[in-house]
């Protein structure tokens, strides 16, 4: 269960990490967009899963590296972006977060067999 202060901080690196691949997605995803759905931090404030739907352009693993590649970039960009309202930026560490494209694929399943039904 993460504490008031967790979600808070989570919750401001979030939104700083939106703004950020909203100006600069285009760069890591070849065209398509870059979406943070979550981000979780640590009890002592050091590190952030960052968790990221990657949409349209290259493949997503092609994306994530090239994130990955430029996490430190990223990071002082939030940190800018922060201000006084973080006296330390937690390490960031992305992963890809498919639940969006599991969600098509259960909708596609789904559609299918009512289809079947139809036509039964």
């Amino acid at each position: 269960m993460e504490s008031t202060r967790q979600q808070k901080v989570a919750r401001l690196v979030q939104r700083e990490l939106a703004d950020y691949f909203i100006r600069h997605g285009r760069d890591f995803a070849k065209g398509g967009m870059v979406s943070v759905t979550q981000v979780r931090v640590s009890p002592d404030l050091s590190i952030a899963r960052v968790y990221l739907s990657l949409m349209g352009g290259s493949s997503a693993e092609e994306s994530l590296q090239h994130i990955e590649e430029s996490k430190s970039k990223i990071r002082y960009a939030v940190g800018q972006s922060l201000g006084k309202s973080l006296r330390i930026v937690p390490d960031l560490h992305f992963f890809h977060d498919d639940s969006a494209a599991y969600a098509d694929r259960i909708d596609q399943l789904l559609n299918k067999m009512r289809k079947n039904e139809e036509d039964s």
